[in-house]
């Protein structure tokens, strides 16, 4: 005889701690940890019975472990143990992909369903594992025990549970150790026959009993219903019927997590006889949050604690239990009448007899009868049934006639059209948008294909009902009559109260399981790798049998079949990408391919994926693909697709740090394209170029090393195979359209970690060409310079190196060496009072005292990568931006933050701060003017035909000067209260990356390695007029030799006519602007 009960299991915090994101060791309370299983019975060890389910902890423990500094505590409710029943199916949350695309096994009595009751209380930290991770003493943390079974038995399993928990905290104690009360439940409780038996047992003094209706009638639902009725009205209620009965993407939320589970278990019964055919997670785990954007059906529920601000939830059925509130941005189509009126009215007899036969007389007998029967009653099972079969009625009066129109043929199993038009017909109505997509739903295919040449068409309750409607019967004359007695079946334990005489057992904790030798060694061993000591114990034992024996022992307490399970889990989720992206690749030209059933589910595989397992699997079929001889040419409807797809593999695999995925990836969008109507080819790999991993070294530095240990050969010249190495990488880089600039910055920092230099074998300037304009050479710097400033005396220099530079301009000697900050130095500006104010990559903005060679302090922190920095002293405003794409304004003598400035939808390269006016620049092509006092926007200057590098203001006519990766440098003239361009120049042929203006002098610095000089002709004549001077009156000077490190950086002394420019090859070139005036 099968089990009630299948496993007995506690889960909590185990011997390795590991936050929600994946970081070891002890964070401090506050901080959510993963759950691990820490006991269970039967024990792993058992080979009759399968694992539990390697994700359970995880999903009994949604919000993760939290650890308290105390216990149970009768005045914090919070401390209260919380009792809830969750359910889970066979292919659990860890393989949600695999029930996208499994035959559905959502049914009851089929075994795919697993229901846990679970108690969460908090319980003393184990002192082992205290002390190995330095937990403060008498620590409390979340534990949760739980009692699975394959019976929907939600009410014996929390009964049981309960007793096994009170039994455990009890001052009586028990006559037995807990864990042989637990085994002897667990083992020897059978699963009693429906109809037919009712099993008595007991847990210590606690008589329980269970048994089960007869399978004839409606499905077992060991729930009730109230609790979903009385949180939605009724036009709500049968939305929400509604949704799930045409596979809508339903989203359940409450602060309850045993009002989710129910409100979910209940709304599959009534639209019985149909099954769900979706993903089904009715309680999903808090990080598991980014589920919700899978784009295939699914019913879940989600704590309202979750935020869901960052998901898009189109097209989401969210249904607020605790408000009575449904919304959606995508209409659900209303039930069709009559039946809606009928629905409506039923369900309000059931649930308001009161209101419904208040008008009634009680010469009318049978009005009365049925006011007088609800009128005095509770909520029962009763009640539950008379709404079940309110459903069922529901379902017996929209599909009248059905049986009719099943054909069962080669082509269809039911003639859809034909029993549209005759409904339409008998109702005198057009055919109804829910109906039709009601029986193009999975669920109503489901039904008929379990219906046709199914021995069990006589006990198919919609047909019953149907026919007794037919006659004129009562409805509830289609479920069995009440049968004999059951028979009495008494589990006794011989064993209880005669361990000892009179011995009791009491815990001041939930105890732990018996562990083995080998389970205690492997426990001591993670600790001690924990706590540091592991490395001391194999130095002085190295060659310790227990230490050997424990750690290959150990690692084979994991049951062979879960291993097992998940390779085929693995191996499923391939054979059916293959099979998708075959079926991908026939779209035609009139399919929809973001609509396509292969794309939802080959997105829903990557997305929803903790191990990339659908992403890298995806990539891995276009590969061999490949391989086996497709030459890679897409339509339209297929490049599409395949392109997003890619998106999104890399977008998630980034996520995963899973650099392999990302270079395949990269290297198999090279293969495939489509063409144009002039044949003209467009590869996929241009279309990835949004995405940010292009834009950082580390994956090209590691794709390098992949190159070089798969083309490495000890006959090839090293540099040669260097250079064919970073010639792949060029060509990618091309092929996504990256800019030159950036390419060129990430081939030459590669290159020089590989001793193959460029930046010390060309000479830059030639002092003895016109004019002897170079001053001087700055040597320190071993990467590129990015930031420079100057004043009377000093230059201040920021490089790739991490460093901060302080020069004296006379002697060009090197005064001062700044270390401070983690990443590249990408601001620096020299303040008076001998300061100095840099920002870098690693999101820092700090201030250097030049005379003590230290930082004073760290004035701003951006949450990315600071790109661009302004300060003005006289105030003590510091204005900093970059790769978060706001512009954070702080007051760094008051030390708050003032704004954050947010309009820009990409990177803001660069910043100006004049006064109230911050004007900022960025990659979405524009330029913006802010005002500081109010947090506002003032201006959106968009004319460039590509990032906005560099944004100058001009004081004298307060102007703006904007310089572009276009190569064109902008002239903005304020006139009437706003910005209009007035004059654009184009004499550079690469990206304008700087721009510094004076009262009469402005430099340019671009990709193309020149530098251009400005000035305004009236200083020449003498001075200005009276009249205010126009931004246009700019005119062009003269540009420098040209140089072969692109210049990154100019500044100005305006007093003493000098210009200083900084460039990639490390080097600070000082000219006089004054020579041949």
């Amino acid at each position: 005889m099968s089990q009630l009960f299948e496993y007995f299991v506690v889960c909590g915090i185990g011997p390795e701690i590991r936050t929600l994101d994946g970081e070891k060791g002890f964070h401090g309370t506050g901080v959510f940890y993963l759950a691990s299983l820490l006991d269970q019975y039967p024990p792993p060890t058992h080979m009759l019975y399968p694992p539990p389910p390697p994700q359970l902890p995880t999903c009994v423990l949604p919000a993760g472990v939290e650890f308290y500094t105390s216990g149970f505590d009768s005045r914090n409710a919070l401390s209260f143990p919380r009792s809830y029943p969750i359910v889970l199916t066979d292919l659990q949350i860890y393989s949600i992909q695999c029930i996208m695309l499994s035959t559905p096994k959502m049914t009851e009595g089929d075994g795919s369903k697993i229901y846990v009751s679970c108690i969460a209380f908090r319980d003393p930290v184990c002192e082992d594992i205290a002390e190995a991770y330095h937990i403060p003493a008498n620590s409390f943390a979340d534990k949760c025990i739980c009692l699975v079974s394959r019976a929907p038995s939600f009410h014996i399993l929390r009964e049981v549970l309960e007793e096994i928990y009170l039994l455990c905290f009890s001052s009586n104690g028990s006559s037995k150790p807990l864990w042989d009360a637990i085994a002897y439940t667990v083992s020897k409780v059978p699963l009693p026959t429906p109809g037919k038996e009712r099993v008595l047992f007991a847990i210590e003094n606690s008589l329980l009993s269970v048994d089960f209706p007869p399978k004839d009638g409606l499905p077992h639902a060991d729930i009730s219903f109230q609790p979903l009725v009385q949180c939605l009205d009724v036009d709500n209620f049968i939305k929400l019927f509604t949704a799930v009965l045409i596979e809508r993407r339903v989203l359940l939320r409450s602060n309850k997590y045993s009002l989710l589970t129910l409100a979910s278990e209940a709304i599959c019964h009534l639209i019985y006889p149909f099954r769900w055919q979706h993903v089904y997670i009715p309680l999903l785990f808090f990080s598991g949050v980014d589920y919700i954007d899978a784009p295939t059906p699914y019913m879940m529920g989600l704590h309202s604690g979750v935020d869901t601000t960052g998901l898009s939830m189109d097209g989401v059925v969210v249904v607020d239990l605790e408000h009575n509130c449904i919304t959606t941005n995508e209409e659900i189509p209303p039930i069709p009448e009559p039946e809606m009126s009928s629905l409506r009215s039923d369900i309000l007899k059931l649930l308001h007899p009161n209101v419904v036969w208040i008008d009634s007389l009680k010469s009318d007998l049978e009005s009365y009868e049925q006011y007088a029967r609800f009128n005095r009653k509770a909520w029962s099972p009763e009640n539950d049934v008379q709404l079940r079969i309110i459903f069922l009625k529901f379902f017996a009066s929209i599909l009248g006639g059905y049986r009719n129109f099943i054909e069962n043929t080669a082509n269809q199993v039911f003639n859809t059209q034909a029993f549209l038009k005759k409904r339409s017909r008998a109702t005198h109505q057009p055919i109804d948008e829910m109906v039709t997509q009601f029986l193009e739903s999975q669920g109503f295919l489901d039904y008929l294909e379990r219906g046709i040449g199914s021995s069990e068409n006589g006990s198919n309750l919609l047909d019953k009902l149907q026919d007794a409607i037919g006659r004129g019967q009562d409805p509830l004359s289609i479920l069995p009559s009440a049968s004999a007695e059951p028979e009495i079946i008494t589990i006794s334990d011989p064993g209880l109260g005669i361990s000892g005489s009179g011995t009791r057992y009491t815990y001041d904790r939930f105890p732990s399981n018996y562990r083995s030798e080998e389970q205690e060694e492997k426990r001591k061993q993670i600790l001690s790798a924990a706590s540091g000591a592991l490395e001391y114990a194999i130095k002085h034992n190295p060659s310790s049998p227990s230490m050997l024996d424990g750690e290959s022992k150990g690692e084979s307490l994991s049951p062979r079949e879960r291993a097992a399970e998940r390779e085929r889990m693995v191996l499923d989720i391939k054979v059916k990408l293959q099979g998708l992206w075959l079926r991908l690749l026939k779209l035609g030209a009139t399919d929809d391919p973001l609509s396509s059933f292969e794309y939802g589910t080959i997105l829903a595989l990557i997305e929803i994926d903790a191990e990339g397992i659908g992403g890298s699997g995806f990539v891995e079929c276009i590969r061999e693909h490949i391989h086996s001889g497709w030459q890679g040419q897409l339509t339209e409807e297929q490049f599409i697709a395949v392109k997003e797809l890619l998106k999104t593999a890399i977008t998630r695999a980034t996520s995963r740090n899973d650099i392999a995925t990302i270079r395949d990836a990269l290297e198999v969008s090279a293969e495939m394209y489509k063409k144009d109507r002039n044949h003209v080819s467009d590869f996929v790999q241009r279309h990835l170029r949004s995405l940010s991993i292009w834009e950082e070294l580390r994956f090209w530095d590691v794709y390098f090393e992949y190159l070089m240990e798969c083309f490495s050969n000890k006959s090839t010249n090293y540099a040669a195979l260097v250079t064919a190495q970073l010639i792949i990488l060029a060509t990618h880089m091309a092929g996504l359209g990256l800019p030159d600039t950036d390419s060129w910055y990430i081939i030459e920092t590669i290159a020089g970690k590989n001793n193959i230099g460029y930046s010390h074998i060309v000479k830059i300037w030639d002092p003895s060409l016109r004019g002897n304009e170079l001053r001087a050479t700055l040597k320190g710097h071993t990467r590129t310079v990015r930031a420079i400033s100057s004043d009377r005396g000093k230059i201040v220099s920021g490089s790739d190196d991490h460093y901060v530079f302080v020069w004296d301009k006379q002697t060009t000697q090197l005064l001062e060496e700044l270390k401070g900050h983690d990443a590249e130095v990408s601001c620096a500006r020299m303040l008076s009072g001998e300061r100095v104010l840099t920002a870098a990559y690693d999101g820092t903005v700090k201030m250097w005292d030049v005379r003590t060679d230290t930082c004073v302090a760290t004035v701003g922190r951006c949450s990315s990568a600071v790109l661009c920095m302004e300060y003005d002293d006289s105030t003590g405003v510091l204005a900093a931006a970059g790769r978060d794409a706001v512009a954070n304004i702080w007051d760094i003598r008051s030390g708050r933050q003032m704004h954050k400035l947010l309009g820009h939808s990409k990177w803001i390269r660069s910043i100006r701060m004049v006064g109230d006016t911050v004007i900022t620049g960025s990659d979405d092509w524009t330029a913006r003017m802010w005002s500081i006092s109010r947090g506002t926007c003032d201006a959106v200057l968009a004319c460039h035909a590509g990032p906005v590098l560099c944004v100058e203001y001009s004081k004298s006519d307060r102007g703006v000067i904007t310089g572009s990766s276009d190569g064109l440098v902008r002239f903005w003239e304020n006139e009437d209260g706003g910005l209009k361009s007035s004059k654009n120049v184009t004499i550079h042929t690469g990206a304008v990356l700087s721009i510094n203006a004076g009262e009469n002098w402005l430099g340019i610095g671009a990709a193309d390695n020149t530098m251009s000089l400005f000035h305004r002709p009236q200083e020449r004549l003498g001075g200005f007029s009276g009249t205010v001077s126009k931004i246009s009156s700019w005119q062009l000077y003269r540009t420098p030799q040209k140089a072969v490190a692109m210049v990154r950086c100019v500044a100005s002394d305006l007093e003493r006519k000098r210009i200083c420019s900084g460039g990639r090859n490390g080097l600070l070139r000082l000219w006089d602007a004054t020579i041949n005036i």
